[in-house]
């Protein structure tokens, strides 16, 4: 009998996979541990200590910003970045960051346990896991871009730990606040201030419900989520839309909300931060060169005794402009240039005028005035740079290439694309009229508006304090309050209108002088008043002839003119160059009963904490009495009572009534308050002056071409009362329009005592233009 064979169940003994299992997880676990502790430690790369955590470096641009509290501009290199506080968000802009980015924003303390794995077991597919702090903590700390996978594992790793560093540094509140100012919403705007400026011309505050949502849209990818019309308008008010989606899905806003908002569209205001574009270029380029002088200066440093940087250190520059008077004195400019300089190319095609723009110049003559702007023009720098020769330098301006160029469009600065010679486009240039322009307060000096040309883009020269040119006529009332200072004449005495010669060397001059008067009457008598109303340019020479040209140079000194002036009786006329700014603060002068006040630009710089760097210390000097400001602000009036100004008043279209059509912009202006002012016209009619001042404002307004060889062939349109007089029309009538800026329209104050007769009757001599006679002296053309 066989023995039947019995088998063994074999016992399988799992200790040792549990024991693999326990090392391998603790392993993992220890890895896990270590590798955020070799993170913690910057082993990983970079980590902020506490001092960056508290101070996170960001470039914050300097903000410019007017008396009435409006960002006028900023300067900066890549950000243009202005931080603000929670508080100054919209609620609507924190609810749709919140629904699309980071719901459970309020419940985490930086990472997402739940997002993550969600984001881990479904492999991305169900939707980030990035946090806001998260977000936030790449925008600040770690590379926005990286190479490869386990980099990025790496780099996920530390924004973990920065962002529960960032938690336990920061509110909730200040973390918002602080991820709405990192990102760079693309077109310069840096920050949410920025964007909101940049995207719909407002500050964050008054974003409304959907402004909200498309920038909050544009957190996902601001370069493909763009709003401008050239990049993709269609696919960000898609995202605006998902951002409005999420809002409702989470019961911030109604279904009937979403569904009405989901089908407007855009409605962007885009207004781009430029350097050269925006409100107040030409003050701003002055700024920056007084901000570069002032962060030179060995006073003026930070607590670690390095330099202050313009572009980077978000400081705060207080200044003494009115965003709202800037934006009346640009659009007076705007208005009146384009109606005059289409005038002046009818009057100057090549069948009127075959050497257009320019007139009394030859051939051979225009040739070297080009030639010689070749050389100190910004081409010519360029190629000499690249090692060209002056004769290869010169062939290129012969050669057709692409380019832009200004024009006026619509009533606006502009520019189109041709295909222009580089020297015809300089003889393009050279036929643009340009304005000058700045307004004052002369009790404390305060600049109200300053506008140095018509585009900062196209025409960089500033025409209110960079540019000086002859003054014309307006330099008579430094004639007259010297002689009322010296001899006490008054606006009431008469004197003949006979011609006059002052004999050679008599003062200074080497041949005898004699003026003309435009009207070629030369019988009776004027009063001074009258005189100076019809700019009667033989009782000027009369007055000259009396205190002579040096006492008349020392009170131009006294009054802010900066240049040399040689003392020879020409000046009586205006054959000065001077600045606007300067001729602005002489008037001053008078409407501040004789007490000069240097022009004030700015009243104090403060750092990005707010700490004051820089206050202004005003600079005052008495000039004339009292008695002596007021008189000639007397004579002034009747420039505008009867004289070349008072178009200013009437409303009557007379022989002059084609002129008003089509140059005298904005006529009638029918003011009926007290004006004092002078017009000028220099020679030729190559500068136009009109120098306007109410009790409280002083404003300047010149225009002329570039070159004083291009420049109206008539007097009628080339006259400071055609070219300069309608933009202070235009602004004055604005000013006024606005109610809160307060300019006056009553009297000058008259002094107490006063001695000299100034109640005397104006002759109405009409509607004079500047009409004087031209006059040569020494080589000179003067029109008064």
């Amino acid at each position: 009998m066989t023995k039947k064979k019995t088998t063994k169940s074999k016992t399988i003994d799992f200790s040792k996979y549990i024991r693999w299992f326990w090392m391998l997880f603790s392993a993992g676990v220890l890895a896990v541990v270590l590798l955020f502790l070799f993170a913690s430690w910057g082993l990983l790369g970079e980590m902020p200590d506490h001092t960056k955590l508290e101070n996170p470096e960001t470039n914050l641009a300097t903000e410019i910003i007017s008396s009435d509290g409006v960002t006028l501009g900023k300067f900066y290199f890549n950000d243009n970045r202005t931080p603000v506080d929670y508080e100054d968000l919209p609620k609507n802009l924190v609810d749709a960051l919140i629904a699309t980015e980071d719901i459970r924003f309020y419940e985490h303390s930086g990472i997402d346990g739940r997002g993550t794995l969600r984001a881990i077991f479904k492999l991305g597919s169900g939707g980030g896991a990035s946090t806001i702090s998260q977000q936030l903590a790449k925008q600040l700390f770690t590379d926005q871009v990286s190479k490869n996978k386990i980099e990025r594992a790496l780099q996920k790793v530390r924004e973990w730990i920065i962002a529960i560093r960032l938690e336990r540094q920061y509110t909730k509140e200040e973390i918002i606040a602080q991820y709405f100012n990192i990102y760079d919403f693309g077109n310069n705007g840096d920050g949410i201030r920025s964007a909101a400026r940049i995207y719909f011309g407002k500050e964050p505050k008054d974003l409304d419900l959907k402004e909200s949502a498309m920038l909050v849209g544009m957190f996902k990818n601001s370069a493909l989520y763009n709003p401008i019309p050239s990049r993709n308008p269609v696919g960000t008010r898609n995202r605006r839309n998902v951002v409005l989606s999420q809002m409702y899905k989470y019961g911030y806003i109604s279904e009937e909300v979403k569904d009405s908002l989901q089908a407007t569209e855009l409605d962007l205001n885009f207004t781009p931060e430029t350097h050269s574009q925006g409100i107040g270029t030409y003050f701003r380029e002055y700024l920056r060169g007084f901000m570069k002088e002032w962060a030179n200066e060995e006073g003026n440093r930070k607590p670690d005794g390095s330099k202050y940087d313009l572009y980077s250190d978000g400081l705060k520059v207080f200044v003494t402009i009115d965003s709202r008077m800037q934006k009346y004195a640009e659009e007076a400019i705007n208005l009146h240039m384009p109606r005059l300089q289409a005038e002046f190319d009818h009057q100057n095609t090549p069948d009127r005028n075959p050497t257009a723009p320019f007139l009394e110049l030859t051939k051979s003559e225009i040739d070297k005035l080009l030639k010689d702007g070749m050389r100190r023009g910004e081409r010519w720098r360029i190629w000499k740079k690249q090692g060209k020769s002056d004769k290869e330098v010169e062939a290129s301006f012969y050669k057709p290439v692409e380019m832009r160029v200004f024009k006026w469009i619509d009533g606006k600065p502009g520019e189109v694309d041709t295909v222009m010679k580089p020297i015809d486009s300089m003889r393009y240039y050279k036929s643009f009229l340009h304005p000058g322009m700045m307004s004052m307060d002369p009790s404390n000096g305060h600049v109200k508006a300053w506008v140095g040309g018509m585009d900062y883009k196209h025409f960089k020269y500033d025409m209110v304090k960079q540019g000086k040119r002859q003054v014309g006529s307006t330099f008579k009332p430094f004639v007259y309050a010297t002689a009322i200072d010296q001899l006490q004449v008054s606006p009431c005495d008469s004197f003949p209108r006979t011609p006059i010669t002052i004999e050679a060397n008599k003062f200074g001059n080497p041949e005898p002088w004699t003026t003309k008067n435009s009207d070629g009457n030369y019988s009776g008598k004027q009063t001074l008043k009258d005189a100076l109303a019809s700019s009667t340019n033989t009782i000027t020479a009369r007055l000259m002839n009396e205190i002579g040209p040096q006492p008349v140079v020392e009170m131009a000194k006294k009054l802010g003119v900066e240049q040399d002036i040689l003392p020879v009786p020409a000046i009586a006329l205006g054959t000065p160059d001077i600045s606007v700014y300067e001729m602005v603060a002489a008037y001053s002068t008078f409407a501040n009963k004789g007490v000069y006040n240097k022009p004030v630009m700015v009243t104090r710089i403060e750092d990005k904490n707010g700490t004051v760097l820089y206050q202004v210390t005003p600079e005052s000097k008495d000039v004339l009495s009292e008695e002596v400001a007021y008189v000639t602000v007397n004579l002034l009036e009747g420039v505008t009572q009867a004289g070349s100004g008072r178009r200013l008043r009437h409303a009557g279209f007379d022989k002059w009534s084609s002129v008003y059509k089509e140059i005298i912009t904005g006529y009638p202006y029918e003011f009926d308050n007290p004006i004092a002012g002078k017009t000028g016209t220099t020679q030729n009619q190559s500068d136009g002056w009109f120098m306007g001042m109410v009790p409280n404002l002083v404003t300047g307004v010149w225009v002329g071409a570039e070159d004083r060889a291009a420049h109206f062939k008539s007097i009628t349109y080339g006259q400071g009362a055609s070219m300069a007089l309608p933009i202070w029309g235009l602004y004055m009538k604005a000013c006024y329009a606005d109610k809160t800026l307060n300019v006056s329209k009553g009297e000058f104050e008259k002094p107490e005592e006063l001695s000299i007769n100034v109640d005397c009757e104006v002759k109405d001599e009409g509607d004079l233009g500047d009409t004087s006679e031209k006059k040569e002296d020494e080589g000179i053309e003067i029109d008064f």
